[in-house]
C-alpha cells in the first residue's frame, strides 16, 4: 500500500535519518516521460532495480503501476520474484540475464531473461524445448559497453528460423555508454549499430534509450524506452536544468551543537581545523547510512578549492566539516541564527534545493550511487501516493 502517509516499522524518533519519498513526483516523472515518447509510438517502461534505486521496490512499483506502467526491468531474478509478488500481470525483464541453472525459476515466476550470450540463448532454448512452451525473452546486443550482450557479429549471424524456434524473442535491446553527454560520438555510432541489428530482425520490438537517451537529439526511441534514474528525480540532462520533479528528501537529526575556538580540529585524523571561532552541529547519520564518506571536508580540499558535502539547516547551506564518521556528520552552522539550529532539529542532506546530482558532485561521484546507497537504517516515509 502507498497511502498518503506510509512508514515502515522503523520510526523517525528512533533513528538518525528520515528518507521521504514523494510518490506523486515518481508518478509524474513517469507520466512526463510516457507523454514524451508515446507520440513516437514508444512504450515507457520503468527500471526498478536496486530496490527501486534505494526508494523501495514495493511502493515504487505500486505507484508506477497505478500511473499506467506495465513493463519493468530489474537486475536479478530475486528482484524479479519480489516484483512479481507485487504485480501479477506486469512484464518483468531481468537485465543481468539468465542466471546459470535458473531457467525453471524464471519460468515459474513469469520472468523474462535478457539473453546476452550464446550460452544463455542455448540454455533458455533447451528449457523451452524440454517443457514444450515457447517462453519470451529479450536479446541483448553489445553496441559498445563491453559488459553483457551478444557481440555484433554473433547477433547478425543468428538465424531466426533456427535460433528462435524454441522461445519468443520479445525484445531486442542494447545500452548507451554516454547518453548523458549529447555530443559524445559514441551515441551516434551506437544508434547506427543498433539500427543495423534491428534491420536484421525487423519483427522484434526494439529498445535502446535509458533516461538520458530519451532526451538525445537523435530521438532514438524505437519501440520501448527504459528510464530509471530520471524517475527518482535524477537529472537526465546534466548540462541543462533538471526536467524531473525531485522525488526524495533526506534529513538527519541534530544531536548536539557546540561553540569551538580557532585551531580546533574536527573528526577522525584531525584533517580539518577551524580558522576562527565556529559553531558546529553534529548530525546522527554517516557512511553506515549510505551517505558517502568522500563528501568529507579537509583542509587540503579547502586549499585546492575542491567541493565537499553540505546540508541545509534553518534554510541555509552549511558545509560538512571534518571526516564523515560511520554514524555522525559535523556541520558548520555558524551563519545560521541560533534560534534556528538546536538539538532535535533536522538537517537536510537531499532536498530543500540540494538535488541528488549536486550531492553527488560534492562527493566526487554520481547521483546513481547516492540513490542506490541509501541505507536501511533510515525511517522511510512515503507521501503523495494512493491507497
Amino acid at each position: 500500500m502507498t497511502g498518503s502517509k506510509h512508514a515502515e516499522s522503523i520510526v523517525p524518533g528512533e533513528v538518525g535519518g528520515v528518507l521521504s519519498v514523494d510518490q506523486s513526483a515518481l508518478a509524474d516523472n513517469w507520466r512526463q516521460l510516457h507523454n514524451r515518447v508515446r507520440a513516437g509510438g514508444a512504450i515507457c517502461a520503468a527500471v526498478v532495480k536496486a530496490n527501486a534505486y534505494g526508494t523501495g521496490l514495493g511502493p515504487a512499483l505500486t505507484t508506477l503501476k497505478q500511473a499506467g506502467c506495465s513493463v519493468f526491468f530489474v537486475a536479478h531474478p530475486s528482484e524479479g520474484k519480489q516484483a512479481r509478488t507485487i504485480d501479477d500481470n506486469a512484464v518483468i525483464y531481468i537485465l543481468n540475464g539468465l542466471f546459470p541453472g535458473q531457467a525453471e525459476t524464471f519460468a515459474r515466476h513469469n520472468l523474462r531473461p535478457v539473453l546476452g550470450s550464446l550460452e544463455e540463448l542455448a540454455e533458455w532454448s533447451a528449457y523451452c524445448r524440454a517443457t514444450g512452451v515457447r517462453l519470451p525473452a529479450a536479446l541483448h546486443i553489445d553496441t559498445g559497453m563491453s559488459r553483457l550482450g551478444l557481440p555484433l557479429q554473433e547477433a547478425l549471424a543468428l538465424n531466426p528460423a533456427l535460433d528462435f524456434a524454441d522461445f519468443e524473442p520479445a525484445l531486442l535491446m542494447s545500452h548507451f555508454t554516454s547518453s548523458e553527454e549529447p555530443g559524445h560520438p559514441d551515441n551516434a555510432r551506437q544508434i547506427e549499430t543498433f539500427r543495423s541489428v534491428r534491420e536484421a530482425f525487423p519483427h522484434i520490438p526494439a529498445s535502446l534509450a535509458n533516461s538520458s537517451g530519451i532526451f538525445l537529439p537523435q530521438v532514438p526511441l524505437f519501440d520501448l524506452v527504459r528510464p530509471g534514474y530520471a524517475l527518482y528525480g535524477g537529472n537526465p540532462t546534466p548540462f541543462r536544468s533538471n526536467p524531473m520533479r525531485p522525488a526524495i528528501r533526506l534529513t538527519g537529526l541534530i544531536l548536539q551543537t557546540r561553540q569551538v575556538e580557532a585551531g580546533v580540529t574536527v573528526g577522525y585524523n584531525a584533517r580539518w581545523k577551524t580558522d576562527d571561532m565556529r559553531r558546529l552541529a553534529t548530525v546522527s547519520i554517516g557512511y553506515a547510512d549510505g551517505y558517502p564518506r568522500s563528501a568529507s571536508s579537509t583542509d587540503e580540499k579547502r586549499l585546492q578549492g575542491i567541493l565537499s558535502g553540505a546540508a541545509v539547516v534553518g534554510g541555509q547551506r552549511c558545509p560538512i566539516v571534518g571526516s564523515i564518521s560511520m554514524d555522525l556528520i559535523v556541520l558548520d552552522v555558524t551563519d545560521v541564527p541560533e534560534n534556528l539550529v538546536k538539538r532535535g532539529d533536522e538537517a537536510t542532506f537531499i532536498g530543500d534545493g540540494l538535488e541528488i546530482d549536486e550531492v553527488a558532485r560534492r562527493a566526487g561521484t554520481i547521483g546513481y550511487e547516492i540513490l542506490t546507497s541509501l541505507g536501511r537504517r533510515y525511517a522511510r516515509h512515503y507521501t503523495g501516493g494512493r491507497t
